[in-house]
């Protein structure tokens, strides 16, 4: 999907799934991220509206987001004040090497789609996280089959993506010079879960995340990385 299709869809982006399973992801990743990484300054890689970036800087993160699409930058810096935001590619981050304590990326990579692009995504984000920073990518696990039926539903994607593996990922961030501390496949709570059946589903996905053959169904991939020196 181009850039002009993004900020076409910016205002309608935040609307496309039902809120209480988007706040259950929200709640997810921040949890995820305050027990795993330092409240320092964090770099969110396809930060589109800002929705997750503005949720860290909440938890006291100082918090830049970048993204491609100024469509989506532009609601950000309505809703997010605390965020920066910042038009660029990832491939070509645009920032100084080791400048931030925690790069961050989720649901983008998919977006990214070209393996190339991806790769170098990857390493850009370990280049410009400090010596001991950590990297962290929440991507779509390609092993869940109900992602193609999600996918054809939602308007930010158009059939132009490509599902990339936890093998992807992993290879990208040691080609960057960084070392992988830990990887899960977590989430199952899908879109069509009515709010009343919220409470049973939390309790299922965390029952699936614990076995493991189970959990490699699980809806994303989540890398943790750590830049070595």
């Amino acid at each position: 999907m181009t850039e002009e299709t993004f900020d076409r869809i910016a205002h309608e982006y935040d609307h496309a799934l039902p809120e209480h399973v988007v706040e259950h992801y929200l709640d997810k990743r921040v949890r995820y991220l305050v027990e795993r990484c330092t409240r320092g300054r964090a770099l969110d890689v396809g930060c589109g509206t800002g929705v997750l970036a503005g949720r860290l800087a909440g938890a006291g993160f100082e918090v830049t987001g970048v993204d491609p699409s100024q469509g989506m930058l532009d609601v950000l810096a309505d809703t997010h004040e605390a965020v920066r935001g910042v038009r660029g590619d990832g491939t070509a981050l645009p920032f100084e090497d080791g400048v931030f304590d925690l790069s961050l990326t989720v649901a983008a990579l998919h977006h990214v789609a070209d393996p190339a692009a991806v790769q170098q995504t990857l390493v850009e984000m370990v280049r410009v996280v400090r010596p001991g920073g950590r990297i962290v990518v929440w991507d779509h696990n390609p092993r869940n089959p109900y992602w193609r039926i999600l996918m054809a539903k939602v308007p930010q994607d158009d059939g132009s993506e490509r599902l990339v593996s936890e093998e992807e990922i992993v290879e990208g961030i040691r080609r960057g010079g960084a070392e992988v501390i830990g990887a899960d496949q977590l989430g199952l709570v899908p879109d069509f879960v009515p709010p009343s059946l919220l409470g049973a589903a939390r309790v299922a996905e965390r029952v699936v995340e614990k076995v493991p053959g189970l959990r490699r169904l699980c809806a994303h991939n989540v890398i943790l990385a750590q830049r070595a020196g």
